[in-house]
């Protein structure tokens, strides 16, 4: 059973089918990049899978159960976190603090079966995997957009989730912070089986660190498979490069 599946889901926005007719999986334990241009379905796609907005139709289920029509708070809790493009902090909360917000959240799923103190210890490894334990004390909203993602990430990861949505989690961050970001993606892919779907515009990053890729054009997927196998897709070549031969997709970003 998948962890996350996709049917023929469609929204539209009046005249506009952002999405229009999506079917996709993610296994646990796997990291899918979802890619196409800015306006190809992306972002509205993990609104409609966060609950953010409502399908006009289709099925979404979670470890085999519907979760189409529930609000956000209750995709969140049966362990859905999501990121945004743009990072939203409470802005005088501390670092701590913030992240403390997701790992209580995630406690009252588990009342009873954990101490009060082992809402501490995952705040404290929350923050030591995105490595802002030295910042703990520091008012979230004045740290810099780069670091408040951190922050952002921190947070979901301490709701303990089971599936990560993330809207281009490395846009704005420097390259060692890039390539920590992905590796720490490979580290809750590895150590915790959690199924990542990660919408990103660079794809030399996508074709070194997913899985595998799912391309939108025009809120359909044209192509769906290991990265090297898309690549070559031929409606890939198509739709992006109007079948002029001896330049790749692949290098830069959409």
């Amino acid at each position: 059973m998948a962890l996350l599946e996709c049917d023929s889901l469609v929204k539209r926005f009046g005249g506009l089918v952002a999405v229009d007719g999506v079917s996709l999986q993610v296994q646990s334990g796997e990291i899918v990049a979802l890619v196409g241009p800015n306006g190809a379905g992306k972002t509205t796609l993990l609104n409609l899978l966060s609950g953010l907005l409502p399908l006009d139709s289709g099925q979404i289920r979670l470890r085999g159960a519907r979760i189409d029509g529930l609000p956000p708070w209750r995709i969140a809790r049966l362990g859905v976190g999501r990121t945004f493009q743009v990072p939203r902090v409470f802005e005088l909360l501390s670092v701590a603090e913030h992240v403390r917000t997701g790992t209580v959240a995630r406690a009252l799923v588990d009342a009873g079966r954990r101490a009060a103190e082992a809402v501490d210890d995952e705040v404290r490894w929350a923050l030591r995997m995105v490595r802002l334990e030295d910042r703990a004390a520091c008012r979230a909203g004045q740290e810099p957009p780069g670091r408040r993602k951190l922050v952002e990430l921190a947070t979901v990861l301490g709701s303990r989730p089971r599936l990560l949505l993330l809207d281009e989690p490395l846009a704005g961050l420097h390259p060692r912070e890039r390539q920590f970001a992905v590796g720490l993606l490979h580290r809750m892919r590895d150590e915790r089986g959690v199924g990542i779907l990660w919408v990103e515009h660079d794809m030399e990053t996508v074709t070194r660190a997913a899985d595998r890729v799912v391309v939108l054009h025009r809120g359909k997927v044209i192509a769906d498979g290991p990265p090297p196998q898309v690549m070559e897709h031929p409606e890939v070549v198509r739709a992006y490069l109007g079948g002029i031969g001896g330049e790749s997709p692949w290098t830069g970003s959409w």
